[in-house]
């Protein structure tokens, strides 16, 4: 017979006794003014299941006379405090319906009232269902996860964090409230995904955050100002990697800063540096020469390399690669004939993309020649790539290519074209529609679509992402934003939201009225796929993925990807939905613009690699 049968009943007994009007011998003042509220409770129960009240409770004896015991907690949240409480006493906590702020609320108060069990549990909680939130509110978490030891499991999942994505991350801190010792954990890691070079720099912005009266021109340093720097990064300088650094980056990032290093430091770095070439490293018997781009780093050519080589990132270099700039669109133009002129007959080229509007980056490899005649150029080694943020080489998505006879699209209207709409470039605009290639790689935005018709009854917007409605009301709700500060509008602290579901009225994608699919005759519904070079020749997404010659068309003619109907976003609509892409206005869930898989192109480069 199972032991733990009886306690589901015996927790709904507890929770009956915590709100019984008649047996309570404690009344407990929660909150500071004017946001208090007074919670009656038992002695004996809180005695036994935190510490901390334990401890409150010990100099507040019961008075003979009868008078209750009163103890105040002023620095939790009464509506955090009555979510504890009913843990104390029923040993069940469903977060789920719970906000994730809410929950940071609920683990800070929890670590007060000294309840390790559920201090333990809500981290693990956190860690395992909030990840992509952590990322994004990475100085919320860091900033708690300091205010306790008890906080391990944060401590070490935000270090861990930081090492996988630091340019990510770092970006998101506030350096002036980095402790020294989080730093030094970060930066003598062995599994940091960042350059040396990256982390001196990070280390002097650090110094100068915690004095912020220096300047951020070492050349108008004082004798006293490079002192005070040097103090401030001793424990930190010894665990830099210098001979990581090339002898560009030394001279021209590490000299200017010379006053702050060791003497015998600064002195054998200087040997070592002086009798090497611009971009040779103390320890490398390979040359690294840098690369002439001004999108991509040696770091994202040291990956792409392995990409050709068919290596995972963690696995080394079996080759090594020059990338040797032949086209960009800023100095060259971005006209189709110059991009056939300059690259025609090459193979082995590297096309990069960078977004405008963004700082995302997408290219292609294609290891076949590039021509002017029109049709598909067969291959199983091409892959198209993206990087949503060009300064963060570990956030990517690789696609190779599935249909190997339409890996890359040829003709002399077209710039570099990898599928049959994976990745297409037409002068400074393209496009990006899976096809031919495994995955698609431009993304839509992770945050969720609008909820239709549903309107935030704090600050009155269409609630977009997470809602929040208050199950106590009969129709009220928040939006994300808005959830956390709801005691300000004066709603009850004491009632309980849960997460609305999504309306599945929002719609994905239109109908096309009017236009029938060549092969299966029905009208279009979802993805349209229209002939570049045919008048009115139309194939839905289905009859489009089960053959690339229907009805005898040529199968040399590319198709351009239609998600949206034009005539759709011509109507004036007087309160416009956001895309779920870019977050512009749109009359739909999508704008017209991001269902095609549309870009513009702020610049880009073809580069030959040439194995040495």
């Amino acid at each position: 017979m199972d032991d733990n049968i009886f306690l589901p009943k015996l927790s709904q007994n507890l929770l009956k006794i915590l709100d019984d009007d008649e047996y309570y011998d404690i009344t407990i003042e929660v909150g500071d003014d004017p946001h208090i509220k007074i919670f009656r409770a038992h002695m004996v129960i809180l005695n036994y299941r935190s510490t901390h009240l334990r401890r409150i409770l010990s100099t507040n004896k019961k008075k003979n006379d009868g008078t209750l015991v009163q103890i105040k907690l002023p620095n939790i949240l009464p509506e955090i405090f009555q979510i504890i409480l009913r843990y104390i006493y029923g040993g069940r906590l469903s977060l789920d319906r719970y906000d994730i702020l809410d929950i940071i609320k609920i683990l800070i108060a929890a670590n007060e009232l000294n309840l390790q069990e559920l201090v333990n549990h809500l981290q693990l909680y956190i860690i395992e269902n909030h990840q992509k939130w952590m990322e994004q509110s990475f100085n919320l978490v860091y900033q708690t996860s300091l205010e306790n030891d008890s906080f391990f499991e944060l401590q070490k999942h935000c270090t861990d964090l930081i090492s996988r994505r630091p340019y990510k991350i770092l970006k998101s801190i506030s350096f002036s409230s980095i402790s020294e010792k989080f730093l030094v954990s970060i930066i003598q890691g062995n599994n940091l995904h960042m350059s040396e070079i990256q982390v001196w720099k990070y280390v002097i912005k650090w110094g100068l955050a915690q004095n912020p009266e220096l300047s951020s021109d070492p050349g108008t340093f004082s004798k006293e100002d490079f002192n005070v720097l040097k103090n401030t990064l001793q424990h930190l300088i010894p665990f830099i990697k210098f001979n990581d650094l090339t002898s560009k980056e030394f001279s021209e990032e590490v000299l200017p800063y010379k006053k702050i290093l060791p003497k015998e430091l600064y002195k054998d770095l200087l040997k070592k540096f002086l009798n090497l070439n611009p971009d040779g490293r103390p320890n490398d018997k390979l040359k690294i020469q840098n690369i002439d781009s001004k999108i991509i780093t040696f770091q994202h050519t040291e990956l792409i390399s392995k990409w050709i080589d068919k290596l995972d990132i963690a696995d080394k270099s079996t080759s090594s690669y020059e990338f040797k700039l032949i086209l960009r669109g800023s100095r060259d133009g971005f006209e189709s004939d110059i991009f056939h002129e300059i690259c025609d007959n090459r193979s082995c080229t590297i096309t990069i993309i960078k977004v405008e509007g963004n700082n995302q980056i997408l290219g292609g490899y294609s290891p076949i020649k590039w021509k002017s005649g029109r049709g598909y150029g067969a291959t199983k080694d091409s892959f198209i790539f993206s990087f949503e943020d060009g300064d963060d080489i570990n956030v990517h998505i690789l696609s190779r290519v599935m249909n190997e006879n339409c890996a890359i699209f040829n003709d002399h209207t077209y710039g570099p074209s990898f599928g049959g709409a994976d990745l297409v470039l037409r002068g400074n605009s393209g496009h990006c529609i899976k096809d031919s290639y495994e995955k698609q790689i431009i993304c839509p935005s992770s945050e969720s679509v609008l909820h239709y018709g549903a309107t935030c009854d704090c600050c009155n917007y269409t609630i977009r992402g997470m809602g929040w409605e208050c199950t106590n009301c009969e129709d009220y709700v928040l939006c994300q934003v808005c959830k956390p500060q709801s005691y300000i509008h004066h709603h009850p602290n004491d009632h309980v939201f849960e997460l609305m579901q999504h309306s599945e009225s929002a719609p994905q994608f239109a109908l096309h009225d009017g236009i029938v699919c060549k092969c299966c005759n029905k009208t279009i519904y979802g993805m349209r796929w229209k002939c570049t070079f045919c008048y009115n020749y139309d194939l839905c997404q289905d009859c489009k993925s089960k053959s690339s010659n229907i009805h005898d068309h040529p199968n040399n003619h590319a198709f351009q990807p239609i998600g949206y109907p034009e005539f759709k976003f011509d109507i004036e609509e007087p309160n416009p939905a956001i895309c779920d892409y870019c977050e512009s206005s749109c009359v739909l869930a999508v704008c017209r613009k991001c269902a095609n898989g549309e870009f513009c192109v702020e610049e880009y480069e073809i580069f030959q690699v040439i194995k040495r």
